[in-house]
């Protein structure tokens, strides 16, 4: 069912009876439909709710201002504390685990576990890092000068940047993609004090496995790694039994 949460700021699909014991978090411009399997299955016996994080579609809106994970985790706080049992079982998905741990880490006595899933946690050591095309390090120096206006070095942002940077239904939302892009989270990582269930597909291409890997490492025995052979990033619809039962073994 569809439902306005903190006084009609966020909005989400709830699934089952209250009390809701299950919070989903979709990753980048994805909707909470990306939860429906996983949270179904839950129904029988847990109330689950997912969440359509600002700017993401469905009928919350975009942030006034571009913020980073951590702003995203203030925006989901108030349901958090006020419309779920706690503690509660937060899913995450890319992004959405991004805002997930900052949760655990600032909420505890809220978090009772985390599910991440294909979550860029740490930078990839896998390949250099990307550098700017040469045109669009020149106009952003332009840019600096005042010798470029802002819309057309917002032309270039669009023609250089990824297909996620030039799919962002505006500045506002491109603004927030680099800004989690630059995030990583070793700091969370060390301090979330729940376990964390760590559900990634082995052909994950965007938070490859090895990310998963690392972050275990450095949450010591709090992580539970499973590795799903032949699947890719999109575990919620593509593998959901697999979330289902890292949320049920803390339920």
């Amino acid at each position: 069912m569809r439902k306005a949460f903190d006084q009609g700021r966020i909005f989400g699909t709830t699934f089952g009876q209250p009390p809701l014991r299950v919070l989903a978090l979709p990753g980048w411009l994805h909707t909470a439909s990306d939860f429906v399997a996983c949270l179904t299955e839950l129904t029988p016996t847990t109330g689950s709710v997912a969440l359509d994080l600002p700017g993401f579609g469905g009928a919350t809106p975009e942030p006034s201002r571009a913020m980073g994970s951590a702003g995203y985790a203030a925006a989901v706080a108030p349901v958090l504390h006020h419309d779920l049992e706690a503690p509660a079982v937060v899913i995450g998905h890319s992004f959405g685990g991004r805002v997930a741990l900052h949760l655990a880490v600032l909420h505890p006595e809220r978090v009772r576990a985390l599910v991440l899933t294909g979550v860029p946690l740490l930078r990839r050591t896998d390949r250099p890092p990307v550098k700017a095309p040469i045109g669009f390090r020149l106009a952003k120096a332009l840019h600096g000068r005042g010798l470029l206006d802002d819309e057309r070095m917002e032309a270039m942002r669009r023609r250089s940047g990824s297909s996620d940077y030039r799919n962002a239904p505006s500045t506002t939302m491109r603004d927030v993609l680099v800004t989690v892009t630059n995030e990583t989270y070793e700091e969370q990582l060390a301090a979330v004090a729940c376990p964390v269930e760590l559900v990634w597909g082995e052909a994950d291409d965007q938070a490859p496995v090895t990310v998963a890997e690392r972050a275990a490492t450095l949450l010591g025995p709090k992580a539970n790694l499973t590795t799903l052979a032949g699947v890719g990033h999109f575990t919620p619809t593509s593998a959901p039994e697999a979330i289902v039962a890292a949320v049920r073994r803390h339920l």
